[in-house]
């Protein structure tokens, strides 16, 4: 069902004619500048996010900062915090949108959704449970292993995250590689993938058969015809003069 959405999301939008090569989608993937620059906002975004996310974790344990109160150092962060995650989602969601079937089956990019939705709980969950006694250890050097496991988390999640980001732009272990009934076949949802493809090959191939079948064959005329088009007739022995006989 995704597939399929994805699929319409990618090739019809925008398009002219019906052409899917002129859609929004495919048009944004084949600007050279545009995408450049929606990339280089989202990877600067990305590192205004993550960088201030990981001052906060190094505070929660215990390694840096250890002399500020955690709640200080949130306040003055967290603005910024917020307003790189507005610019990542955005720019992200715009790369999405450049080329959403090669994303939404890629182990890669599947996996970094893994450890962002990881990240996210790791959120709620500190907020809404390990930060209820924060008046405890907001000025301690050193927090509790609750305050520290969560800030471990984060931190992981987030460099996996980042790092999954990236193995996103190669090519390798793609559907068209992987082993069919693989972990990675199974996981990135190729059996739809290779299915549009496959059907897609055959449609060209039919496409080009009737092309050949209904041309007509040019022949050239041999070198006998062509000698006997071009050959003159000889002429005929004139009838002997009746004057002439006895």
């Amino acid at each position: 069902m995704f597939h399929d959405f994805l699929q319409w999301l990618q090739d019809v939008p925008g398009a002219t004619d019906g052409d899917p090569s002129s859609s929004w989608s495919q048009t944004l993937a084949g600007s050279l500048h545009l995408w450049a620059l929606i990339e280089g906002s989202h990877v600067l975004s990305l590192m205004l996010f993550a960088g201030t996310i990981f001052v906060v974790d190094l505070r929660m344990l215990g390694v840096a900062f250890r002399d500020v109160p955690y709640s200080t150092l949130n306040n003055k962060i967290l603005p910024i915090t917020i307003g790189g995650f507005v610019l990542v989602m955005l720019t992200g969601a715009v790369l999405f949108f450049s080329n959403p079937v090669h994303y939404y089956h890629s182990v890669w990019f599947r996996a970094k959704m893994v450890f962002l939705i990881i990240a996210a709980a790791n959120i709620f969950w500190f907020h809404y449970r390990t930060q209820k006694n924060l008046a405890e250890w907001d000025a301690r050097p050193s927090p509790p292993a609750a305050v520290k496991i969560a800030a471990g988390v984060s931190l992981a999640s987030w460099i996996f995250v980042i790092i999954f980001g990236r193995l996103t732009a190669f090519l390798f272990f793609e559907c068209d590689t992987m082993p069919v009934g693989s972990f990675g076949y199974a996981f990135a949802e190729c059996e739809s993938a290779m299915r549009e493809a496959n059907a897609a090959a055959e449609e060209f191939e039919e496409e080009s058969t009737d092309g050949e079948a209904t041309e007509e064959p040019t022949e050239e005329p041999t070198d006998g015809s062509t000698e006997e088009s071009t050959e003159e007739a000889p002429a005929e022995d004139p009838a002997p003069d009746a004057t002439t006989q006895e």
